[in-house]
């Protein structure tokens, strides 16, 4: 099971001009007892934090949105070193090759789907 967390926050400046509703992506990946948040910084940078179910409901509380997606695994040659945005590193965790996804919002409805 994989976890694609949307928010409507962000201090990137080009983002919050070219993205409309939702501002960052962010993967969750369970690993063991807890959950790993893979939060894009920059190219080449990726931060990982250690998150428990009370905390999946403070982002809830905060304006965060889930969509759980069950049967995929991360694929074996996942490379979150490679990713240029934070929409690339959630298509890269899922696997999804769709050129056409490029903002978080079209990720969203794309998964939707």
């Amino acid at each position: 099971m994989i976890i694609i967390a949307f928010s409507n926050k962000t201090s990137k400046k080009f983002a919050q001009l070219v993205c409309r509703k939702f501002k960052h992506v962010a993967p969750i990946i369970p690993d063991g007892r807890f959950l790993i948040m893979y939060q894009f910084v920059r190219p080449g940078y990726v931060e990982k934090i250690k998150l428990g179910t009370r905390d999946l409901k403070i982002l809830k509380a905060h304006g965060w949105q889930f969509i759980y997606i069950n049967g995929i695994d991360v694929p074996y040659d996942f490379n979150m070193r490679t990713a240029y945005s934070c929409v690339d590193l959630a298509k890269r965790t899922i696997n999804m090759h769709n050129i056409f996804v490029q903002t978080p919002l079209a990720l969203y409805k794309r998964l939707k789907q």
